[in-house]
């Protein structure tokens, strides 16, 4: 069974279509480098993956289950970072944290061992509004594989990241997890890649497992 399989899948806005037919296949534990420019249709792919965005075609499965329809048996099993880092502003790092565990049924023990590896245990206790954008982006990392996600989805998640920080955050983001990676950081997500997917007005302009940063950079002219 892969881990993600997308069969001619399109999503339009309005008028307006996002994503255009689009067909890839992910073995469980390999990376998917998505790339693209603004408005290619990344976003909402990894949103459809995600469980929040209904596909108007074609067929898209995580962990063998087709979403929408089973995405109740998957929404478990993913970790889901995008651009806002879904937390409580007024509850404190941990208070968010415990508030996840209890959604996946995580000892807390595990707040503490993560709040260790990003840093933050001494800003654990502090209101998510007083942190700076890079201690909110590690507290968001915390969130996302605090249930040990067998699929992580994310958008950018070294954005707002000092090379400090980064040292500290990037440990979580591997793992046997399977990945679909968004990045604009083209030499870094190559070498990432299982898969590289490139976006050009929400069509596919390839999915390969063998790219040149030339191609990926040609998304962008």
């Amino acid at each position: 069974m892969r881990a993600i399989e997308l069969a001619d899948v399109g999503r339009a806005y309005g008028d307006r279509i996002a994503l255009a037919g689009v067909t890839l296949d992910v073995e469980r534990g390999e990376t998917l480098a998505v790339f693209g420019a603004n408005g290619a249709g990344k976003t909402t792919l990894l949103r459809i993956l995600a469980t929040l965005l209904r596909p108007h075609r074609g067929v898209a499965r995580v962990l063998g289950h087709e979403l929408p329809r089973e995405g109740w048996a998957v929404r478990g099993k993913i970790g889901f970072l995008g651009h806002a880092p879904l937390l409580y502003r007024d509850l404190t790092v941990r208070e968010n944290l415990r508030y996840h565990a209890r959604l996946h049924r995580v000892g807390f023990e595990r707040i503490d061992e993560l709040l260790d590896a990003v840093g933050l245990r001494a800003r654990g206790d502090d209101p998510v509004h007083t942190l700076s954008r890079g201690m909110l982006q590690r507290a968001a990392v915390c969130r996302t594989v605090l249930h040990a996600p067998e699929v992580l989805l994310l958008d950018e998640p070294l954005a707002g990241l000092d090379p400090g920080a980064v040292a500290l955050v990037d440990p979580l983001l591997r793992g046997p997890a399977t990945r679909v990676l968004i990045s604009h950081d083209v030499e870094h997500g190559l070498a990432e890649a299982d898969v590289v997917l490139g976006l050009r007005g929400g069509r596919a302009a390839f999915v390969a497992r063998d790219v040149s940063e030339a191609d990926v950079r040609a998304l962008y002219a």
